[in-house]
């Protein structure tokens, strides 16, 4: 059966289309640029890549573009032709904690999530609509990123504010990323030869956007993001935790607004911040000292993170990298895990070639790299509304 995967952002649409159940991926594509004059397409199948410039004016042409791409190669001929299609969605509130098959009541409950994640649920919901309209009778599934968090305990997830805040305005800790990091658990699980309910794991999605997550028993019990995506780990242009009094000193005296404080934290701070530089591998490179700094900024965050969840666990069966940095970097896998209590080694040649274990085989706690997949993730879930 084929199953259409619609990530669909504020300028962006990413495609997949899978066989399933043996996630064979028939087409990978993304439309970037959507709306600003000159649009960008990547057309990836059978190990071929290509990529256009088309004038893409909004998601309903860029969703449409992709349907024409697919007719011509003979990968789909319609989009309602697939047996269902799932979407990622950012915000699920307190909502929703797992997928949900779209009626008009989850797109209400999307839309009035809006407010708190603007530009995702946007965007995610422009997705699901026009993906209705090309595909009335198909199956459409939403996969919500805050859904694998939705256990985390109430200490967990409150913030020490008047608690009304929480009561009327649902002023929480969500936590983001979901998607993968359920994704990285079952990998683990799948790797160590246990079932996920025996887990105890530490995973780190590290890219542009960085998040951590405490996992008890297949259960996620903490995560670094909290009412947005910027809190927690220093990220590429995110400031991650800094003292809020900031945000109020920025505005009182500096004398910036609302939206310069919300652009200073979510695009100028993070690594770009520091050292004018966001690309992970452009940093390592370069011999600026304040390149070093950013970096080892970066490193002490995770660090300090995997400290704490270390001691909320108790006991860790293994620390997980994945995302674009954690996948690929071994300088920063390898200094995230310098210096870890005797007893936990990391296998310094394995590091380098990005295996799978990087830990030491007597080490007590074992390191892996799992490569995750968000759009198989989704692909899954979807798998199960089929079936039902």
């Amino acid at each position: 059966m084929k199953i259409a995967v619609i990530n669909s952002g504020s300028s962006s649409i990413k495609f997949q289309l899978f066989y399933m159940p043996g996630a064979k991926v028939l087409a990978n594509v993304l439309v970037e640029k959507i709306g600003e004059g000159s649009s960008q397409i990547t057309f990836k199948y059978d190990d071929k890549k290509n990529i256009i410039s088309a004038v893409i004016k909004d998601h309903h042409e860029g969703l449409k573009k992709i349907i024409s791409l697919l007719r011509e190669l003979s990968i789909l001929k319609e989009l309602s032709v697939v047996d269902a299609i799932g979407h990622r969605v950012v915000h699920g509130g307190e909502k929703f904690h797992s997928a949900v098959l779209i009626n008009e009541d989850v797109i209400k409950e999307i839309e009035n999530l809006i407010p708190l994640a603007p530009l995702h649920n946007a965007a995610n919901l422009e997705g699901i609509l026009v993906a209705r309209k090309k595909a009335p009778l198909v199956k459409q599934i939403a996969v919500f990123d805050t859904a694998f968090h939705f256990h985390m305990p109430k200490e967990a997830y409150l913030y020490a504010l008047p608690y009304e805040m929480y009561e009327k305005h649902k002023i929480r800790r969500y936590g983001f990323h979901g998607t993968s990091h359920a994704f990285v658990l079952k990998q683990t699980a799948l790797e160590l030869k246990k079932d996920v309910k025996e887990l105890n794991i530490i995973t780190l999605h590290l890219g542009n956007g960085a998040s951590a997550c405490a996992i008890e028993k297949g259960i996620s019990i903490d995560t670094s993001m909290g009412f947005t995506p910027l809190e927690g780990l220093v990220m590429g242009t995110r400031s991650g935790d800094v003292d809020p009094a900031i945000l109020i000193y920025m505005q009182r005296v500096l004398g910036l607004s609302v939206d310069e404080v919300d652009a200073v934290l979510n695009k100028k701070s993070g690594l770009l911040g520091i050292c004018g530089e966001n690309d992970v591998r452009t940093i390592i490179d370069s011999d600026d000292e304040k390149a070093k700094l950013a970096l080892n900024i970066m490193i002490r965050r995770i660090k300090k993170y995997i400290g704490s969840y270390m001691a909320l666990l108790g006991s860790v069966d293994a620390i997980v990298f994945s995302g674009g940095i954690g996948e690929n970097s071994s300088y920063i896998r390898e200094k995230v895990l310098e210096n870890l209590p005797c007893g936990i080694k990391m296998d310094k040649f394995a590091n380098e070639a990005n295996a799978t274990f990087i830990s030491n085989p007597k080490s007590e706690i074992k390191f892996l790299v799992i490569k995750t997949d968000e759009e198989l993730e989704i692909a899954q879930e979807c798998l199960k509304f089929i079936k039902s």
